[in-house]
């Protein structure tokens, strides 16, 4: 590390001004700056020791698809009982079929609620344009739900 740099973790005019400027704007500021000046030397190999772990985690992912126990699109990995493996994958069909079944109908009453909508318009637009035609300034009927 540079010591001759106006901000390292060390008591220098910098940093205690630094400090002082961070408690009076914002204390958190300040705070961090405090933990900076005493566990600053601390931490100089952070960012490699943080980057090396990370970098080993993922290697562990990259090798996880690859093995042939895990079967893409399903979220759990096979047991070894196989029956028990086909038996489950037949009732994820099975429930896969149930949602889309579901999801159609829920579509097909959306469809049926949205053309109930429109008709309902279309029959109050008819009123008031019939109402308007006619020249009555009358004050529209209430409204019945």
């Amino acid at each position: 590390m540079n010591q001759s740099a106006l901000i390292r973790p060390d008591w220098t005019p910098a940093t205690v001004a630094l400090m002082v400027l961070g408690f009076v704007l914002f204390w958190p500021l300040g705070l961090a700056m405090l933990a900076y000046i005493l566990f600053g030397e601390r931490f100089k190999g952070f960012k490699s020791q943080a980057n090396e772990t990370v970098d080993g985690v993922m290697r562990g992912f990259r090798g996880f698809g690859r093995r042939g126990d895990f079967k893409p699109g399903t979220w759990q990995a096979r047991t070894g009982n196989v029956a028990f493996d086909d038996w489950r994958e037949a009732e994820l069909a099975r429930l896969d079929e149930e949602r889309r079944k579901l999801d159609e109908m829920r579509a097909d009453f959306d469809a049926y609620v949205r053309e109930l909508r429109r008709a309902k318009d279309q029959e109050d637009f008819d009123r008031f344009m019939r109402e308007r035609r006619s020249g009555g300034n009358t004050p529209p009927a209430p409204y019945e739900a």
